[in-house]
């Protein structure tokens, strides 16, 4: 009996080769689905930006936000499609799921349904156990899943990584982390949902970076404060301490902050240097304290100005190279399965 097409690009290990062969010979063709997060903008122009990507189609479930988005110049000339076109389109490759975090789980497992690699965005639900099946089925399909946490390029933590992958900071003992935000109240209502409110909305982005210094936390404490709203119940002043073997790290956010974008901050600190990275957008600055020379750094406190810290680049740029090369991500399914977890037991949402 012939093999259907759609099974044979569904079985384990030929998706991801399939869709690498394709975009071996051209753009690698994505689609979006939903319009509705405050990152899909960014994400849509960072693929219209990159030499690796055509975006084919885009499905927004509301008619008139569609309308709304569909009179955006950004917009301009894409094709809008519904949910069960988008999935059938044999000919896109990547998805990528812009949604509120109660639509997670439910719009990524039809993503994996139908076969396609997966970009999906943060939270990813507020439970542990059907992100990871989410998790074990791409894994089994061999199909990438990225979830979109938006401080993997940034450059000054990169080093940072580097460096203590070299040994130059000795010991890490204590990693600090802040990202705080100054919230509307439409905003402070969709946070308001969770039991962890600031801290689920947006530690995920630190935790996904202190994990690659610690590791799996052993104890997690956490403090969840309401300090800064009027009528709402909004978890808005919290702060989390990860125990592991040998240090601290410890990640903060706040609801409202004037001024928030410029203090957002990541310390590495360690027995023989430190970075210190401050802001973790716009035109970042990282200082580096050495107690002896090591690699391009030199003894004593430096102050290096990395430049623009653009979001979402990263991301198309290496989805772009695993499709192309067949490889896996550099964050594998295991890391985003721990920031999952972590970031749920920070939030105080997962024992």
């Amino acid at each position: 009996m012939p093999i259907d097409r759609r099974e044979f690009l569904m079985a384990p290990g030929v998706a991801i080769a399939a869709a690498a062969a394709k975009a071996a010979d051209g753009k690698i063709r994505a689609a979006i689905l939903g319009t509705q997060h405050g990152h899909v903008r960014g994400k849509l122009q960072a693929m219209i930006d990159s030499p690796d990507f055509e975006v084919v189609c885009i499905c927004e479930h509301d008619a008139k936000v569609q309308e709304k988005q569909a009179a955006d110049p950004l917009y301009k000339g894409q094709n809008w499609v519904s949910e069960s076109e988008l999935l059938s389109d044999n000919s896109v490759d990547l998805v990528v799921v812009e949604c509120k975090p109660w639509q997670a789980i439910p719009w990524g497992q039809k993503v994996i349904a139908a076969g396609r690699h997966l970009h999906l965005e943060k939270p990813a639900g507020d439970t542990y156990t059907p992100f990871k099946e989410l998790v074990d089925e791409a894994r089994f399909k061999k199909l990438l899943l990225q979830k979109g946490w938006v401080l993997r390029g940034q450059s000054g933590i990169n080093a940072a990584v580097d460096a203590a992958k070299q040994g130059w900071l000795g010991h890490v003992h204590l990693v600090r982390a802040t990202m705080n935000s100054d919230r509307d109240q439409p905003q402070r209502d969709l946070e308001a949902r969770y039991p962890g409110g600031a801290m689920f909305e947006l530690a995920g982005h630190m935790i996904d970076r202190v994990l690659e210094f610690t590791g799996r936390p052993d104890k997690v404490r956490t403090w969840l404060r309401h300090d800064t709203g009027g009528g709402d119940k909004l978890k808005d002043n919290t702060l989390a301490v990860l125990e592991y073997d040998g240090g601290l790290a410890v990640v903060s956010t706040s609801a409202r902050m004037y001024g928030s974008g410029d203090h957002r901050s990541f310390e590495v600190i360690g027995t023989d240097g430190s970075f210190m990275i401050q802001p973790l957008g716009g035109n970042s600055v990282m200082r580096v304290a050495m107690r002896e020379a090591r690699g391009p750094y030199r003894q004593g406190w430096q102050t290096i100005e990395t430049g623009p810290q653009p979001r979402y680049v990263a991301d198309f740029v290496e989805l772009a190279r695993a499709l192309k090369t067949n490889t896996p991500l550099k964050h594998s399914y295991d890391h985003e399965l721990l920031v999952h977890e972590t970031l749920l037991r920070a939030s105080d949402m997962m024992a």
